[in-house]
């Protein structure tokens, strides 16, 4: 390994302004570079960002400018994750902004299937899994609201188990979002609903803006609204804006990215 150098880009994802959105570690992987696991999750928890993405070609003949298929996997600083839509979105944003990829469609071999990216004018257009919730029975439901501690806001709870997500519903108009926050766009349009993503288990304790969650809350909120598309915001600190919209199994997502910086790492 030693005398290995990666190019490595570090992407704000769902935004179009730096240090606002979802930042990510983007790193193509050279077809004559190997690395096993360990050393892609000691390159994760070196970026320490809520997740670092590894493009690898898939065959020898491939090149990030010429082809349109990629192996694609994300790890945050404490493991590798089933889905990640902000370092995807990156990802596709470095291939075409920085790469040269002269495709407009990609798609990306991934753990959750084959993932299509496509550019859409100044925004990058995402296909993912849809993300099923269903509702906890009345035990689970009653442990998980005693653990949360404050219920007063409470007024649903439903799990995705493909992804490990618990939506926790709060009464409409309640929020406890970082000061300063509305709930209108920057262009004046109304949000269809807000949200807040934590990862403790993935040591991020509050997810800046999340694609993966994102369809999840469409599959509960086409329920709730009898609606299939959406204009949402993640509304933590960094904060941003994403479309979302629901066809049968599948999520689409549409948001910009901002490049931050180029580096290098040598190993």
């Amino acid at each position: 390994m030693a005398g290995v150098t990666l190019q490595l880009y570090t992407v704000d994802a769902f935004t179009d302004v730096p240090f606002k959105g979802n930042p990510a570690a983007i790193c193509p992987l050279p077809s004559d570079v190997n690395l096993d696991d360990d050393i892609l999750q000691k390159i994760a928890v070196e970026m320490n960002l809520s997740d670092t993405a590894f493009i690898k070609l898939l065959h020898k003949s491939d090149s990030f400018k010429e082809s349109n298929t990629f192996g694609l996997r994300w790890f945050t600083p404490k493991d590798e994750v089933k889905l990640c839509g902000h370092a995807t979105l990156a990802s596709a944003a470095v291939l075409f902004g920085k790469l040269d990829n002269k495709h407009d469609r990609i798609v990306f071999k991934t753990l959750s299937g084959d993932l299509i990216v496509q550019r859409e004018g100044q925004s990058i257009h995402m296909d993912f899994p849809v993300g099923t919730t269903v509702k906890e029975d009345q035990s689970q439901h009653e442990q998980i609201v005693a653990s949360l501690g404050d219920v007063s806001g409470i007024s649903d709870i439903v799990y995705c188990d493909s992804l490990r997500y618990l939506l926790v519903r709060l009464h409409d108009g309640w929020s406890r979002g970082p000061p300063g926050d509305g709930y209108q766009s920057d262009g004046g349009a109304p949000y269809d609903f807000v949200s807040r993503c934590f990862v403790p288990w993935g040591n991020i304790p509050e997810d800046p803006v999340t694609g993966s969650a994102q369809t999840v809350l469409a599959h509960y909120w086409a329920q709730q609204l009898g609606k299939n598309d959406f204009f949402t915001r993640q509304c933590s600190a960094r904060g941003g804006e994403i479309v979302v919209k629901l066809r049968g199994d599948r999520v689409e997502l549409l948001g910009k990215a901002a490049f931050v910086m180029d580096g290098v790492m040598k190993l």
